[in-house]
């Protein structure tokens, strides 16, 4: 099950992609197009060209789980852009994620500030790589 947390890192991919690829499709695109791991247990979301549907990538150390939300009526308007021509990917939190699974614009949304980081790096508790941003 997927499970999104306050450390759960998210990867939403700028550039739209063919949602006719499954999930070997998505995570060669992960590799190569975002530079990104997709064994390391972030989240990585991917949108349409039309904007009509996203699908989102994750592995949860026994394999992939692969969803897809397609919108009856309407498009995802808010999508985030590349601050510069090199930016490929751009994180979110959770709970802007629960907000671009709305339809919504998760720029528009605040949350309290963390209180307390989550430790990152070797020998940090936790040490796993998705709890770091």
């Amino acid at each position: 099950m997927i499970q999104l947390s306050a450390t759960m890192r998210i990867l939403v991919a700028i550039e739209p992609v063919d949602l006719r690829k499954g999930i070997d499709g998505l995570a060669q695109f992960c590799r190569e197009k975002l530079a990104a791991d997709p064994f390391s247990g972030s989240l990585f979301i991917f949108r349409s060209r039309r904007g009509t549907s996203i699908k989102a990538l994750a592995f949860d150390g026994q394999g992939y789980w692969l969803a897809q939300k397609r919108l009856s009526r309407g498009r995802f308007r808010w999508w985030p852009e590349g601050r510069n021509a090199h930016e490929v990917v751009r994180s979110l939190a959770a709970h802007q994620l629960q907000v671009l699974l709305a339809a919504g614009d998760p720029t528009a949304t605040q949350a309290v500030p963390a209180w307390r980081p989550v430790p990152c790096g070797p020998g940090s508790v936790p040490s796993s790589s998705w709890a770091c941003r």
